[in-house]
C-alpha cells in the first residue's frame, strides 16, 4: 500500500500484445525489424516513437493542446528526465519552491547530485491543502531573506501524495506568480490520465495558451509509468518551452536513453487509437471504482480522507488516533500500523506535510483480494482502542 503503482489495467495491455505480437522486435512476428532495431538508432528517439509520444499527450489533455514531437526529449523515467532540468536550470545552493506536502522522492533525485535545494510552500488542512499566492509569496520571501536564490517552482499535477487536482484558477496563479518572479514553473504531469471524476484534469500547457507568460519558464514532465502503469519501461519525457533548456536535455539525454526497443514497443502501441482510447476509458473507470472501494472500506472504519479524483492515492486522516498532535505520535502509529495491523503506508512527515496525523495509501497496486484484506485490517484498526500499542 506505499507502492506508487497502477496495475488495475495491466490484463488489457497483455491482450494488446497478444493480438500485436509484430510490436515486439524479440517475437517470431517482429524479428524481420530486429536488425534495425538493434543497430545505433538517432539520439533524439526513433521519430515514430516522438510523434506517438506528442500524440498522447495531446490526447489526456483532452485534445486541447498540440505539442510539438521535434520538442519531445526523452529520459531514463521521469526522474531523469527532472533531473537533468535540474542540472540546466540551476547551480548547487540554488532552490526551488515545492508545495508540501510532496513527493518525498523529489529529495533523492532533484537533490542528491545537482545540489539544489527544496524550499517548502506550506499548504495546510483547512483549505484542503490548496496552494495560494500568499504562501508562494511567503515561501518566496522566506528564502530571500535566508540568502537563498530561488530559481524555480515544482508541482505534481495531480498531486502526489494528496490525489488531487490543480484547478484553472490556482495554475492561472501559479503562473502569474513565477512570471513576476521570472523564475522557471516544473509541472510534473505524469498523472495526467488517471483523473477519473471531475474536476477534470487541466494542464499547465492550456493555461498558457490563455495567459500571457515568459514561455521560457515552462517546462512540462511526463511519462508512461502512471497512466499506462509501464513504471518498469522508464520512459520520461521533457517537454521544455525554453528552446535553450531543450537543446541542452537533448544532449544530455544521450547518457541516458530510452532502449529502441521500448521505443518500437511503445511506439506500436500508442499509434493504435482505438485501443488507446479503449485503454484510457476503462483504466479511469476501474480506478473510480476502486477508489470508490477504498473510500467505502474507510468510512466503515471511521476513517476519513482528503476528497481527491486522480492518481492513485488516500490521503487518510488518522489525526484523532494519535495521543497528542506532534511527529513523534504519528511516527509511533506509523510503526503500529506497521508491525501489528501489517499494513504498509506512509506518513505524512514523510511528504513533509507540516502537520501530524495525515497517512498517504496507494489503492491501484493491488489486486481486488488483496484490497479485501487490507480494508479488514483498517477496519479493525479504527475500532482498536490503541493506548495499548501506539
Amino acid at each position: 500500500m506505499a507502492v506508487a503503482e497502477n496495475k488495475l489495467s495491466y490484463e488489457l495491455i497483455a491482450e494488446w500484445i497478444k493480438k500485436n505480437p509484430g510490436a515486439s522486435v524479440c517475437s517470431p512476428e517482429g524479428a524481420d525489424e530486429f536488425k534495425n532495431i538493434a543497430a545505433f538508432q538517432d539520439f533524439h528517439g526513433l521519430p515514430e516513437f516522438r510523434d506517438a509520444v506528442a500524440k498522447i499527450m495531446k490526447k489526456v489533455r483532452g485534445g486541447k493542446v498540440n505539442f510539438d514531437p521535434d520538442r519531445i526529449v526523452m529520459a531514463g523515467g521521469v526522474r531523469g528526465a527532472m533531473e537533468m532540468v535540474m542540472f540546466c536550470l540551476a547551480d548547487p545552493g540554488d532552490a526551488f519552491l515545492v508545495p508540501s506536502p510532496w513527493y518525498p522522492g523529489f529529495d533523492r533525485f532533484l537533490k542528491w547530485r545537482t545540489g539544489v535545494q527544496l524550499f517548502p510552500v506550506v499548504c495546510e488542512s483547512s483549505n484542503n491543502f490548496q496552494v495560494t499566492r500568499e504562501a508562494l509569496e511567503e515561501a518566496y520571501d522566506n528564502a530571500r531573506k535566508a540568502n537563498i536564490k530561488v530559481k524555480g517552482l515544482v508541482i505534481t499535477n495531480p498531486s502526489n501524495p494528496l490525489g488531487t487536482t490543480v484547478d484553472r484558477d490556482t495554475l492561472r496563479t501559479l503562473v502569474s506568480f513565477i512570471n513576476d518572479k521570472q523564475i522557471h514553473f516544473l509541472c510534473d504531469e505524469v498523472y495526467a490520465a488517471t483523473v477519473f471524476r471531475s474536476p477534470e484534469f487541466v494542464s499547465v500547457s492550456e493555461i498558457i495558451e490563455e495567459v500571457e507568460c515568459d514561455r521560457n519558464l515552462i517546462h512540462l514532465l511526463y511519462g508512461l509509468a502512471k497512466d499506462l502503469g509501464l513504471s518498469g519501461f522508464r520512459v520520461g519525457i521533457v517537454y521544455s518551452y525554453n528552446d535553450k533548456v531543450m537543446n541542452l536535455c537533448r544532449k544530455m539525454s544521450t547518457a541516458c536513453l530510452v532502449s529502441s526497443q521500448t521505443q518500437y514497443f511503445i511506439a506500436s502501441m500508442l499509434c493504435d487509437d482505438e485501443f488507446i482510447d479503449k485503454f484510457l476509458s476503462e483504466s479511469a473507470a476501474r480506478l473510480k471504482r476502486r477508489h470508490g472501494a477504498f473510500i467505502k472500506g474507510l468510512e466503515k472504519a471511521g476513517i476519513k480522507c482528503l476528497e481527491s479524483n486522480g492518481a492513485v492515492y488516500c490521503w487518510m486522516d488518522l489525526r484523532h488516533l494519535l495521543k497528542e498532535p506532534t511527529f513523534e505520535a504519528e511516527t509511533r502509529l506509523w510503526k503500529t500500523i506497521l508491525n501489528i495491523f501489517k499494513l504498509n503506508v506512509l506518513p505524512g512527515s514523510t511528504f513533509h506535510c507540516t502537520e501530524p496525523g495525515w497517512f498517504r495509501i496507494s489503492f491501484a497496486s493491488m489486486d481486488d483480494e488483496t484490497l479485501q484484506v487490507a480494508l479488514r485490517r483498517i477496519q479493525i484498526l479504527g475500532g482498536v482502542n490503541l493506548n495499548g500499542y501506539a
